[in-house]
């Protein structure tokens, strides 16, 4: 059977559930591969960053240690040879145990870039 333009009767309908397919596949694609390309690069960012934060902190005390076995002479001399190693640690622990105050502290949901208000 015919309708006025020539068409079958059953073709619109087909039309209609094949753009609604198309449709909802285009929607999904946005709202699931967007977020997750979205993701996974604020990821990459988040571990090439803290990767190279590590690299500079080992860097850094390094520095410390090699200032204090250099500048300081004959102080940490014979007995005290341990205590620049001892300093740098306990400069470790400091800056580590810092680094896990600010990280709980934000956790517990005192992000300020969320427009909560506090």
């Amino acid at each position: 059977m015919r309708g006025l333009r020539g068409r079958r009767a059953g073709e619109p309908a087909r039309a209609a559930i094949g753009e609604t397919v198309t449709m909802l596949r285009r929607y999904l694609v946005q709202e699931t591969v967007g977020p997750l390309r979205h993701i996974a690069r604020t990821l990459a960012f988040g571990v090439a960053g803290s990767f190279l934060l590590g690299i500079g902190g080992v860097v850094l005390l390094l520095a410390v240690l090699r200032v204090l076995q250099g500048e300081t002479g004959t102080t940490f001399a014979g007995s005290w040879s341990f205590a620049p190693y001892a300093v740098t640690g306990v400069v470790a622990l400091a800056v580590a145990g810092g680094a896990a105050y600010v990280g709980l502290r934000l956790g517990r949901g005192g992000r300020r870039d969320q427009g909560g208000t506090r």
